[in-house]
């Protein structure tokens, strides 16, 4: 086996500016090898565009390259002979030969002991292992185009083993002189094996290949196309934008667009293409199924709606399949109908998705069944699907669709109170949306991040990340993130008892359009938009909402609106009629899944139970809702069931667990304290939670003060005793 190995050179976060976008710098760093001298060299070179990630990175830094291409030119003949069979073997498509090759022809490898004195590669059992993947390819492109010749076709003639048949095409067509209809047909169908196998990468390079040998231009466009689907499926985004750069194909057009562009704009592509494939048979990118194209698509532009909160599009778009006979995608017949008013219909379009939840099938569709799940409130089937869409997509080699189902995986685990559990998936999923390019899902994992932070008390990250989310879902229309990260931050309001601010954030939610706001957050939000009102004394607009929300809530039947209904009753009653407006809502509560709002539920009857001075279920409901808090992470929720038990005279323990540096500490100050205690430095921590320094450093202040230390070594001590 051959391998290359990137060595440490400096911080693993390159000095590449403060202003340079997230997405941006990720992809950098993964375009550069993590090489500091070349992420810093691809930074100073990028385009206004570029820095806004609409246009793809370039290549390759061609400065330190062109160092590097000297530096093997000084090397001798035959140590160059054999480092070119070795880059060969590696570079663009690993395909684990070179020792073979080398037995077979008897090679001496002694010259290698040059390239190991001048630092550029050495020899190991497995094979050559390069300085970097920049000495790699210099090793290659120095060559002259006849020896590449020699050394491919001697990678393919040893290339005889079971499933290597993929990579000996790649070695014979990259050992063609010119056009060739056979090699070019050899290709496809190598590509096609390595596309089932689930190996995406490999097939982009083949099929891209193939389009550099087709004689005729528009089978050329057809695979170049192709070969952007597989590497976007691969999570190379700036590869699959240049190449689809060099076609007319709207529908991945409308598909990058939808992941990193205006989502307006992605809908009006998407379903241009599905009209395109249902009427004219399938275009350059697909297969010979135009009907399934359609509807794929149809799904695709039903995403581009939900993130722009347009949901009069997904009318447009059902009106469209309605037209040419296509049964739509049921999430955008729902949406269609809820928009529309006509609630039962939605119910049942909404019901009939969700049910297609089961094992394998196809990940979009299966994330359509989450998203359905969720808008009925049916959290577990919404985790189950979202779980499955990751896991199918996993398999088939899929992963730049992973982090789309976290994305909506993140509302199951939020509304069922795991939001320490998932906040490090969440987390994870970010760098996957960065580092594939996905700018807008990793908009939405921020707003994510932002509602967990606020549940856990992080007040800090909450509001930089609430911030991080909005300005960048403005500027490209994103409606959904930009609502979750204004709800992110109302709801932190009103778990501090800030209930004016909280209720205007709520009052302009429900006031922003398309682009700035979305109707499925403003109706989640509502029963917090009740309780924050009925704290400020001005209900008017907030019974109208509850009005709507108990509409829905009734017609889905979902046990954890209806409860939620019933609280918003009691907060908008007084006396006996609140008091069994809230048995109610905790009788239902008890046939649902979201623990987290059963225990404000409590905390809120327990208060109005003092009022009324039922003192002992009162203790009772503030003592349960209590250890709900505390068992979510949850201190300010915990801090105002505490104050309640305080006001009744009710003696309230510390803080469980006061002597457990855990307790002591919110969740991302833990996280923070044990990567400083690790030895890592603020810039590295801020690299590895997707942060900023400062907050990095405001957190470090934070542990020291609450620990009260004054060290990182007293830190370590700390950690390492607890």
């Amino acid at each position: 086996m051959v391998t290359s190995v990137n060595p440490v050179r400096g911080p693993a976060q390159p000095e590449l500016g403060p202003s340079l976008p997230e997405g941006v710098r990720v992809r950098i760093l993964r375009t550069a090898h993590g090489d500091r001298r070349a992420a810093a060299e691809l930074a100073s070179a990028l385009t206004e565009r570029q820095l806004t990630g609409v246009d793809p990175l370039p290549a390759q830094p061609p400065v330190l390259l062109r160092a590097y291409r000297q530096e093997v030119r000084a090397l001798p003949d035959t140590t160059r002979r054999l480092l070119l069979l070795a880059a060969a073997d590696q570079y663009p498509v690993d395909t684990h030969a070179f020792l073979r090759a080398v037995t077979a022809t008897r090679l001496d490898t002694r010259p290698l002991v040059t390239a190991e004195v001048a630092g550029v590669a050495h020899a190991t059992a497995g094979g050559i292992v390069f300085r970097d993947p920049w000495t790699r390819i210099a090793a290659y492109e120095t060559a002259s185009v006849t020896d590449r010749r020699a050394v491919h076709l001697l990678l393919a003639r040893v290339l005889r083993g079971e499933g290597e048949s993929p990579r000996r095409s790649w070695h014979r067509g990259a050992a063609a002189l010119g056009p060739s209809r056979r090699l070019a047909a050899e290709l496809r169908a190598a590509a096609h094996t390595a596309r089932t196998a689930g190996d995406h990468a490999l097939a982009c390079a083949l099929v891209e290949r193939a389009a550099a040998l087709s004689p005729e231009p528009s089978e050329r466009a057809r695979l170049l196309a192709r070969a952007a689907a597989d590497a976007w499926r691969s999570g190379d985004a700036d590869r699959a934008r240049r190449l689809v750069a060099a076609t007319d194909d709207d529908a991945l057009g409308g598909l990058l667009a939808l992941r990193a562009g205006n989502a307006t704009d992605a809908f009006d592509a998407l379903l241009t293409a599905a009209v395109r494939y249902a009427e004219d048979g399938p275009g350059p990118a697909r297969t010979d199924h135009p009907q399934h194209a359609a509807v794929h698509l149809l799904a695709r532009a039903t995403e581009a709606a939900i993130y722009t909160g347009d949901l009069r599009r997904c009318r447009e778009a059902a009106a469209v399949a309605d037209r040419l006979g296509i049964v739509p995608p049921g999430t955008l017949g729902g949406l269609a109908a809820a928009f529309e008013g006509r609630y039962d219909d939605a119910r049942d379009l909404l019901k009939a998705a969700a049910g297609r939840c089961g094992p394998g099938g196809d990940p979009t569709l299966l994330i359509h069944s989450g998203i359905a799940a969720l808008m009925l409130g049916d959290h577990t089937a919404a985790a189950t699907a979202t779980v499955r869409a990751a896991a199918s997509a996993r398999a088939g080699g899929d992963g730049v669709t992973v982090p789309q189902a976290m994305e909506f995986r993140a509302y199951a685990d939020f509304w069922t109170g795991r939001p320490r559990a998932a906040e490090a998936a969440t987390l994870e999923a970010l760098r996957q949306a960065y580092t594939t390019g996905q700018d807008n899902g990793a908009c939405h994992l921020q707003a994510a991040l932002a509602m967990f932070a606020a549940v856990t008390g992080d007040e800090d990250v909450c509001r930089e990340r609430a911030e991080a989310a909005r300005s960048y879902a403005l500027a490209r229309g994103l409606g959904l993130p930009a609502a979750l990260a204004l709800f992110a931050l109302a709801f932190l309001d009103l778990s501090t008892g800030r209930f004016a601010a909280s209720a205007a954030r709520l009052r302009a939610l429900a006031g922003f359009g398309p682009g700035h706001g979305h109707r499925a957050i403003r109706h989640i939000a509502t029963p917090h938009y009740v309780e924050a009102a009925v704290r400020t004394g001005d209900t008017r607009v907030a019974r109208a909402a509850h009005a709507d929300y108990d509409h829905w809530a009734r017609t889905v039947r979902s046990p954890d609106d209806l409860a939620l209904s019933a609280r918003c009753r009691a907060l908008l009653a007084s006396g006996a009629e609140a008091v069994e407006h809230y048995r109610t809502a905790l009788d239902l509560h008890a046939s649902g899944t979201r623990d987290f709002e059963r225990a404000r539920t409590e905390l809120l009857f327990g208060g109005a139970l003092r009022r009324l001075r039922h003192r002992t279920e009162a203790r009772d409901r503030l003592h349960s809702a209590l250890e709900a808090f505390e068992h979510f992470g949850s201190p300010q929720c915990a801090a105002a069931a505490r104050i309640e038990l305080r006001v009744l005279g009710e003696p309230v323990s510390p803080v469980r667990g006061a002597d457990d540096l855990v307790a002591r500490l919110t969740a991302q100050q833990l996280m923070v304290a044990r990567m400083a205690a690790d030895g890592a430095t603020n810039r590295e921590i801020a690299a590895r939670l997707l942060l900023s320094p400062r907050t990095i450093d405001h957190h470090l202040r934070g542990v020291f003060a609450r620990l009260g230390i004054r060290s990182r070594i007293e830190l370590v001590r700390l950690l390492g005793e607890g």
